[in-house]
């Protein structure tokens, strides 16, 4: 395996980006992991590393670089720190994140082993939600994406996500737990009818007994089952719709 991080331009700044991808000169189909709101760590690295050792090229980019370089100990979670990362994600809007999207995919354009077209994303919480505006902002890049505990999928505001997936073409997945506060049932409907309008491929699964967070073994609210059911799911999609190997 290859890894290495760049300072990726943006119109705002340099990004610092992490990307992993199998030996070789591939080139190889690509995929974004979008982080959640307590922001980059190394947990994000391996689950990238486990995208690339199935033949994938992966990027992990720091959302929160126009504030600098900034770290979470998820091991000592307490709600000041819990306040001080929902302030940041506050900064953030879904027009900023796809400038970035944007930033990288010129980025893989030029000169990365990467196949074009085709590409794939993965998101956790706010990570979903810009899995989601991806799809529908770039229906000529993206073809399979997975929202895990995603959170404001469906919104009253202009730049919702939902708003463009009319225009996506290939497959989604969507994994919710069943106790997530932040997911209750009734938006997770709203996100259905949203996409029972549109043709593409898509599946949401509640996974039983999980809470927001339940991918992530640091949190007290890790399931395993429902974090192993959700890469079961996401590499079947990739490989319909982003084939590591041809």
């Amino acid at each position: 395996m290859q890894e290495k991080h760049i300072a990726l331009m943006t119109q705002d700044g340099t990004m610092d980006t992490f990307i992993t991808h199998p030996d070789g000169s591939g080139p190889f189909s690509a995929v974004i992991l979008y982080m959640d709101a307590p922001g980059i760590r190394e947990e994000l690295y391996e689950y990238a590393r486990r995208i690339g050792t199935v033949g994938y090229y992966c990027l992990v980019p720091d959302l929160y670089y126009r504030q600098g370089t900034v770290r979470f100990d998820l091991t000592k979670v307490d709600d000041a720190m819990r306040e001080k990362y929902r302030a940041m994600r506050r900064t953030l809007t879904n027009g900023l994140i796809m400038e970035d999207t944007r930033a990288m995919l010129n980025f893989m354009a030029q000169g990365e082993p990467v196949k074009s077209g085709a590409k794939g994303a993965v998101g956790y919480c706010m990570g979903g939600t810009f899995v989601t505006a991806a799809a529908g902002q770039f229906p000529e890049e993206f073809k399979a994406g997975a929202s895990l505990h995603g959170v404001s999928l469906v919104t009253d505001e202009d730049d919702s996500p939902h708003r463009l997936l009319h225009r996506f073409e290939g497959e989604l997945y969507y994994g919710f737990g069943e106790l997530d506060v932040l997911s209750p049932p009734e938006e997770i409907a709203k996100l259905d009818t949203v996409l029972k309008t549109c043709s593409f491929k898509y599946q949401i699964e509640v996974h039983p007994g999980a809470d927001h967070g339940y991918s992530f073994p640091v949190w007290p609210t890790y399931q395993r089952a429902g974090a192993d059911r959700n890469w079961e799911r996401i590499f079947a999609m990739f490989h319909r719709q982003i084939p590591a190997y041809v």
